[in-house]
């Protein structure tokens, strides 16, 4: 008991000894009105110490020091609300890679099948790719262990790790023998934008969440859409299930659609603790029309940027009202491998709404829903009539049967040119007349070739089956787009 008194005892007298250089470490001779500090609760403090000590001395395990002081901290961020957090090491760096998107590793992206991991694609100049790992291919042993059994996540960690260090695979591709190999984890980036033609002339960019370099990607997926398709005539952003991430890259996704203007301000404690931050000048997609798509797990930096674009009037949203988190975390590092996640302010939109607890309301509600095709209904029918007047074009028809035409599955004659395709020279003239016709196949068959390498454009159809909120959305952006005064 008197050891952990001791303890709490120079906490105490250390943080009033800082309190006490704080106006004294000031070199500059300005006027600073210091408030007072606030006495630590003795009482309360005597409580803690007698809890831990009852713990440590009576509980039916024995529990490390170490275990009971760190728990006691995470009971007491958590308590504050939902979003502040004490992070061990583990924690720790897990928040880094979520945030920065880079991580040690071999660039594959991967899915469960059957119990095994199968590789669905190697990321392009990763160790994956450079070893030859293709799609398709199964991983059955990682570091010896056989996959099988395992979690997603256990075998993810056990892929991932430090830059430089080698992981041995054993890699089984469909037809050939199992084989091992060795490959030494690089820095892997992944990107969270995408994007993609889903109309002729219109585009979605999917943000899958807000990493260090969102912004940059995204500048770099709408320059290349642009390159692509001159024509572009609107982009629909897609937040959907976004969790948030980075203000700083919230803030650059919005400043890429706007010239000017209040992206976001966050108010900390202080009423004078006010932030702003302001777009800068110059749009990526200057004119272009644009539809935030958002949902209920569109979150934090996802309600920033669907909220300064709503309220700069330069998008409509759509979808449903957002999660409504409202509040900004820092991470602020306790040592070198460990940190807290602190809620230090809430932020607001341009307009000085608060989102905490409210969320983005859309300009036009989209629900998800499910596209079914009814069958027609074999209903009867003026033709069902008995004596009914026939028709004056079908009758035309009957009339004029040189103009009928009904196709016949046939083999299709051969023409001039494939027969002299086939057929060897004879002279010079057939010679001539032969490279004409391989010049003119090797154009006829290009076309082809080139769709297997870039993404098909979906028919409504398909688009409607798969993602009825995105079809939607992309009609709204068309009427937009048809609206759309001409400058």
């Amino acid at each position: 008991m008197n050891s952990v008194w001791r303890i709490a005892v120079c906490v105490l007298a250390l943080q009033q000894a800082a309190w006490a250089d704080e106006p004294a470490s000031t070199t500059t001779p300005v006027a600073v009105v210091v408030k007072p500090a606030a006495a630590l609760p003795l009482t309360d403090l005597r409580t803690f110490v007698d809890v831990f000590e009852r713990i440590r001395n009576s509980y039916v395990d024995p529990v490390e020091d170490k275990t009971l002081f760190e728990n006691a901290i995470k009971g007491m961020l958590s308590a504050l609300d939902p979003h502040s957090a004490y992070l061990d090491k583990e924690e720790y760096q897990d928040l880094k890679t979520q945030t920065t998107g880079e991580f040690g590793g071999i660039g594959v992206e991967i899915g469960m099948d059957d119990g095994y991991l199968r590789v669905i694609s190697p990321i392009d100049d990763t160790p994956a790719s450079q070893a030859g790992i293709q799609a398709g291919d199964y991983i059955i042993k990682l570091e010896g262990k056989s996959i099988k059994g395992m979690t997603m996540n256990e075998a993810v960690d056990l892929m991932r790790g430090a830059i430089g260090q080698p992981l041995k695979m054993t890699i089984q591709r469909k037809g050939e023998a199992a084989k091992d190999v060795t490959l030494i984890r690089a820095k892997i980036e992944v990107s969270s934008v995408k994007g993609r033609l889903i109309a002729p002339d219109f585009a979605v960019v999917r943000i899958s969440q807000f990493q260090t370099h969102t912004g940059r990607d995204l500048t770099k997926v709408l320059t290349q859409l642009k390159t692509k398709t001159p024509t572009l005539k609107g982009v629909v952003l897609d937040l959907r299930n976004n969790p948030g991430g980075v203000l700083g890259a919230a803030i650059s996704v919005a400043d890429a659609f706007l010239d000017k203007g209040l992206v976001v301000y966050t108010k900390a404690r202080n009423d004078d603790s006010i932030e702003k931050y302001e777009a800068t000048e110059g749009q990526v997609l200057a004119n272009i029309p644009l539809l935030v798509l958002v949902n209920g797990g569109s979150a934090s930096a996802s309600e920033i940027v669907a909220g300064a674009l709503q309220d700069q009037h330069r998008a409509i949203i759509a979808g449903t009202t957002t999660f409504g988190k409202g509040s900004v975390q820092t991470v602020l590092q306790i040592s070198a491998d460990k940190a807290i996640k602190l809620t230090t302010a809430r932020y607001y939109t341009p307009n000085g709404r608060s989102i905490q607890a409210e969320g983005i309301k859309p300009d036009v509600v989209i629900e998800p829903a499910k596209l079914d095709i009814a069958k027609s209904s074999d209903n009867f029918k003026e033709s069902d009539l008995k004596g009914h007047l026939a028709n004056p074009n079908e009758q035309a028809k009957a009339a004029d049967a040189t103009n009928t035409f009904v196709p016949v599955e046939t083999t299709p004659a051969k023409t001039e040119a494939d027969t002299e395709s086939k057929t060897p020279a004879k002279n010079s003239d057939a010679k001539s007349t032969k490279k004409t016709v391989k010049k003119s196949a090797s154009d006829t068959t290009k076309p082809v070739v080139e769709p297997s390498t870039e993404p098909t454009i979906p028919s409504d159809k398909a688009l409607a089956e798969d993602d009825y909120v995105l079809y939607a959305a992309l009609n709204i952006l068309k009427g937009a787009t048809f609206w759309q005064t001409t400058k």
